[in-house]
């Protein structure tokens, strides 16, 4: 082996050994430099997870506070029958029942009437002025041939409910306001601040089946009303109270025990007396039947007659019958009445058209005067927006005229038409023409003329 070939593998060894610490010295910090990019990568992963499951964690509360709003407001937005949100299901009061639900509504109500009458004039004030009052229509008078204007907002409503189970029975309490109260003398005055007293309506408690407190008479069907512009429409032919009462309802009947109160006038006198004397509740009971045609009802009642002075005592009993109802003529069309029948039953009737009976010479026996009373309706809807009723009424009272004289009415009837119209839900705007007629015994009577407008706003 000469010189040269072993001084090439030597010079290869000492190359390869002086080369190796540098190379390894540049794997490992090239190895470093990947180890702190890695790292660094690492915790920008690591910042990236943490930073996504506190955008995790927050979405998920987010979504269970927008569960439990949507739990409350479900809870608060309990639907009626009809679908429509009307009560909530946590109480407000700290004395309210647990699960207790309240609700409130009514109606801004606006009346303007031109009235004229050819028998002398309607008293300023009087309810006749507000409304259609078949009584109140003069007979006798000068004729008159001008027009009074009134306007009021007194037939306006506000009402206060809740509803809940108590112990697994259904309760409610229900109170209702109107303005219709107070005398102008002691509230106020139309030249200044047109102010009226707060009256209440109704205001009653039930639960299961009983009721007791101020409601409608169960004598009345309430659900026969025509859709009048006026507070009533055919109100002589209408059966109208509403009382104290307690009330028993268990499917299509209900009987009630209703206050006793005895409208009377005296012997060959018009004059009125309203007494209080009677120890017997009036007793009413009802039978309704229902269906997608519409419904249909029976109403009865039994009442004792009563006025007492110091030296007199004075009785009687009264009785009628009453039958009611809606037929749907249609989509569109619907009928309504109501016949009602009796004696000594004379303030149920057309705000107390006649009287319930007339006192003896001594006032020791009272006579009772029997009536026969109805009224039918005709409702059409033209479209969604307007709509229109047709109504005919009357009420004939049968009075012994050696007992009242010739002085108090016989008779009384009215036709009414209008016309109302919904530019927007809940506001309607209306116009009814109305003709009433009101005769005496003596054979004189009086009639009226009225137009009456209005706008109404429900809430």
């Amino acid at each position: 082996m000469n010189a040269r070939s072993i001084r090439k593998p030597l010079a290869l060894a000492i190359a390869t050994a002086l080369l190796l610490p540098g190379m390894a010295f540049a794997q490992t910090a090239k190895e470093k430099e990947l180890e702190a990019r890695i790292a660094q990568l690492e915790a920008q992963v690591q910042a990236l997870l943490g930073a996504q499951q506190q955008q995790q964690a927050a979405i998920t509360q987010q979504q269970g506070t927008l569960a439990q709003a949507q739990a409350k407001l479900d809870a608060v937005q309990v639907a009626q029958a009809d679908g429509k949100p009307k009560i909530q299901s946590a109480p407000i009061l700290a004395s309210g029942n647990p699960d207790t639900r309240f609700s409130f509504g009514g109606f801004i109500k606006l009346d303007a009437m031109a009235t004229s009458t050819n028998a002398g004039e309607i008293a300023d004030g009087s309810a006749g002025r507000m409304f259609y009052l078949p009584s109140a229509i003069p007979v006798g008078g000068a004729d008159e041939s001008r027009t009074d204007l009134d306007s009021h907002a007194q037939f306006s409503r506000f009402w206060f409910a809740s509803d809940g189970e108590v112990q697994g029975h259904k309760a409610r309490a229900y109170l209702e306001f109107d303005l219709f109260g107070g005398g102008m003398a002691n509230l106020g005055n139309q030249a200044s601040t047109n102010t009226h007293g707060v009256t209440v309506r109704q205001a009653y408690v039930s639960w299961d089946k009983w009721l007791a407190g101020q409601t409608w008479s169960n004598f009345q069907d309430v659900a026969a009303l025509p859709d009048a512009v006026d507070f009533v429409g055919p109100t002589e032919g209408t059966v109208f109270v509403r009382q104290a009462q307690l009330r028993y309802t268990s499917g299509p009947w209900s009987v009630s025990l209703e206050n006793p109160q005895t409208v009377v006038t005296g012997y060959r006198s018009a004059a009125r007396t309203t007494s209080d004397d009677g120890n017997l509740p009036d007793i009413t009971a009802r039978w309704t039947h229902k269906g997608s045609w519409g419904h249909f009802s029976v109403g009865g009642i039994a009442r004792q007659l009563r006025h007492d002075t110091a030296s007199t005592h004075a009785s009687g009993n009264g009785y009628g019958l009453s039958v009611s109802g809606k037929y749907n003529l249609g989509a569109s069309d619907d009928i309504r009445y109501m016949l009602t029948g009796g004696t000594g039953i004379g303030r149920y009737v057309g705000f107390a058209l006649g009287p319930d009976g007339t006192l003896d010479a001594a006032a020791n026996d009272i006579e009772t005067t029997g009536v026969l009373a109805g009224f039918v309706a005709w409702r059409h809807v033209f479209d969604p927006k307007l709509r229109g009723n047709l109504m005919f009424s009357r009420a004939q009272l049968d009075n012994d005229t050696d007992w009242t004289g010739f002085g108090v009415t016989r008779s009384a009837q009215s036709f009414h038409a209008n016309l109302i119209y919904s530019p927007l839900p809940k506001l309607d705007v209306g116009a009814e023409l109305i003709w009433g007629n009101r005769e005496l015994e003596s054979g004189a009577d009086g009639d009226l003329r009225r137009v009456h407008a209005t706008v109404k706003y429900s809430f």
